[in-house]
């Protein structure tokens, strides 16, 4: 069993497993993952009370999120490497997720990378397998991109999921810029909302993470408008919806979670952001 303390950056694997846990249970059609039950079982750390809030009627369209999130990202990841399928695939604070065994074409190159001390418990219960890395880093320490096999001609394909909301905003558009020239031909995917919905995450996970004032930290209102020209080696900058975007919430899942859907596509701006780096 792996311990986990309250109010540490390992706590921030907390929430994305349980909801993939969630997911599993209550929309096996839309993400099953058979991993996150393993990875919780083996996991020393109360879920008692996020439990009872994903249990919510909000806590369940969260975990609906979720499931949309990774399939609009498994999208982006999956036709970047029908085209380019010995890529390097790259996850940028990767927690316990697991998409590059998702979309592992038997070509292709995985990098998961985070914080160390959210590595150590990855390699404890993730350990790397066959072509792929664990690397423990702090992204804004670009020295991290070295350490990337990349070959421009087999290409790259980065992802972040839920991760730039504790990103202030200079340090999302240096990173972004540094990617760009380090890898031509490229290309990074990312999920973003605008100030309005920052705001209201500050009521739940950004609290936990100290974050209380979200002003100086990452939104997106207009990603081609506000990215397109921070550098040259970024070609196009599009996105689409994170909630109806990819596929659409149906009838299925209630009136309240499509309304939900549709208020965090159209006023909070939920969008799933694909930035192409210049070759």
């Amino acid at each position: 069993m792996i311990h986990i303390d309250k109010n540490t950056v390992q706590e921030t694997l907390i929430i994305p497993l349980y909801a993939r846990r969630l997911c599993a249970e209550v929309y096996p059609d839309m993400l099953y993952d058979a991993e996150a039950e393993r990875l919780i079982a083996n996991l020393d750390y109360d879920f008692s009370e996020k439990g009872k809030l994903m249990h919510t009627k909000a806590g369940l369209f969260g975990a609906l999120e979720v499931a949309q999130r990774h399939y609009d990202i498994t999208c982006e990841v999956e036709s970047y490497l029908a085209a380019h399928p010995e890529a390097c695939v790259v996850n940028l604070g990767c927690g316990l997720d697991t998409t590059f065994r998702r979309v592992d074409n038997g070509h292709c190159t995985g990098y998961n990378l985070d914080l160390p001390d959210v590595i150590n418990v990855r390699n404890a219960l993730l350990p790397a397998g066959e072509r792929e890395y664990n690397i423990a880093c702090d992204l804004n320490d670009f020295s991290w991109m070295q350490r990337i096999g990349f070959d421009e001609q087999k290409g790259a394909v980065f992802f972040a999921a839920g991760v730039f909301y504790y990103f202030k905003t200079e340090q999302v558009v240096a990173l972004l810029s540094a990617m760009a020239k380090a890898f031509p031909g490229g290309k990074i995917v990312f999920d973003a909302c605008n100030k309005i919905g920052a705001k209201m995450m500050t009521k739940t996970w950004l609290k936990e993470a100290g974050i209380t004032d979200v002003g100086a930290y990452f939104s997106l209102s207009n990603a081609a408008k506000a990215l397109s020209g921070i550098c040259d080696s970024i070609e196009t900058v599009t996105a689409k919806g994170y909630m109806n975007g990819y596929r659409r919430i149906d009838r299925r899942f209630g009136t309240f979670n499509r309304v939900m859907a549709g208020f965090g596509d159209a006023v909070i701006k939920m969008q799933i952001v694909r930035i192409d780096f210049r070759l």
